[in-house]
């Protein structure tokens, strides 16, 4: 077979673009005999790998481009959006099964759930007047607009993948109100892939939390909660010891060098990391702890999985993977968000692992079947399939 992954937007075309999204589904196929390469606009940059197809925007919205490559199939992550939907409109035009990667929670647009998508445009906007303004354009400008625009990019998709099972609920309604039964059904569940080498090694177990984030974006990241909930934990638990990795903004520097001294050589400050050290990281952890307000997906909760952690956060719309990600005694989520909420969460996780509740093999060994790169790859492949329709993912259909 022969398979393309493409991301209509000029990133970088290096390392770091091949460990996650379409760069990493790209070398998925490859780990399975599955002839493929990723494609981008733009001119070819020095860090570009070899298995990236660099080329004019223009020819992405060309059928006849596409059909040059003689392919099978594409995953195309382009958000569904709307400026995309001639990429879209090409491949499919060029007789290509289009496979359309959603890279959200599902709540993205009023006709998706109401409610909950009133909720997301909380989190997302974090509150006061930009909420006002981002549920009005998405009320006036969302439904008349970008929802039909939307829906014409949806329906060149053979398949319309999302990465998690809630999202693919909320898509679901949505295509239902976009075009029928029929166009529901085209809606699967595809999670974003792992590289393989997140997986638990077999190492000893700290009482250790893990927290990876880039931190300088405050409203999703919510440093601020990080800190007040692991100064909790760390004040009240004399046995526990945190890691924080990601580059330390001026905050995180601030409090951890007014911790007691006691504390303080307990919290690890790592800055930014390489992928092997993560591994390690994630490898001695228990739990791994996301204080995030929203993630479309949570890939970094996603290898902490891989590699036998649990996982802790916020029980919210906008965090639409994680109630998938806790589901198989892999953790626990706090209906309660604020510091008392996750500290008591957390301190309740970490009283699983000591009574024996938890089992980084086992969870291990369910998370690395579902979210390894070549496992994801396979199950695209499946979806191939005559029966694709009929396609078990364990956990999830």
């Amino acid at each position: 077979m022969r398979i393309f992954t493409c991301t209509p937007v000029p990133f970088g075309g290096g390392p770091d673009f091949f460990a996650r999204d379409s760069g990493l589904l790209c070398r998925g196929f490859r780990a399975i005999g599955v002839e493929s390469l990723a494609v981008m606009p733009g001119e070819r940059r020095a860090e570009d790998e070899e298995d990236l197809i660099r080329t004019d925007f223009s020819n992405l919205e060309s059928a006849k481009w596409w059909r040059e490559h003689g392919l099978d199939a594409v995953v195309l992550y382009a958000w569904g959006s709307p400026r995309f939907r001639r990429v879209a409109r090409a491949i499919h035009d060029a007789g290509i099964i289009l496979i359309l990667n959603q890279d959200n929670g599902g709540l993205v647009s009023p006709l998706a759930g109401f409610s909950g998508w009133l909720r997301e445009q909380w989190n997302l906007s974090g509150g006061g007047t930009d909420f006002i303004t981002r549920s009005a354009k998405g009320f006036c400008h969302g439904l008349l607009v970008t929802d039909p625009l939307r829906a014409a990019h949806l329906r060149c998709g053979d398949i319309i993948a999302c990465v998690s099972p809630q999202a693919a609920l909320h898509y679901r309604g949505l295509c239902r109100t976009y075009g029928g039964r029929d166009f529901a059904e085209r809606v699967r569940v595809l999670p974003h892939a792992v590289e393989t080498r997140f997986m638990f090694s077999g190492a000893t177990k700290k009482r250790q939390v893990a927290c990876v984030g880039r931190w300088s974006d405050r409203v999703q990241k919510r440093p601020h909660l990080l800190t007040e909930v692991i100064g909790e934990l760390v004040a009240v638990d004399e046995s526990l010891t945190v890691v924080i990795a990601g580059n330390p903004i001026d905050h995180l520097l601030q409090w951890h060098g007014s911790m007691r001294p006691q504390q303080r050589e307990r919290v690890q400050l790592r800055g930014m990391v390489g992928r092997d050290d993560l591994v390690n990281i994630l490898n001695t952890s228990q739990v791994f702890y996301s204080p995030s307000a929203f993630e479309s997906f949570g890939i970094a909760a996603a290898e902490a999985l891989c590699c036998g952690c649990s996982v802790v956060a916020a029980e919210s719309v906008s965090m639409a993977a994680f109630e998938w990600f806790v589901s198989e005694d892999s953790g626990k989520l706090t209906g309660i968000d604020d510091a008392r909420g996750h500290a008591d969460a957390l301190a309740t996780e970490l009283g699983e692992w000591r009574n024996g509740r938890r089992d980084a093999v086992g969870i291990s060994e369910i998370w690395c079947a579902r979210l390894h790169a070549d496992r994801v790859a396979a199950r695209v492949v499946a979806m191939l399939s005559e029966d694709c329709a009929d396609l078990p993912c364990p956990g999830v259909d």
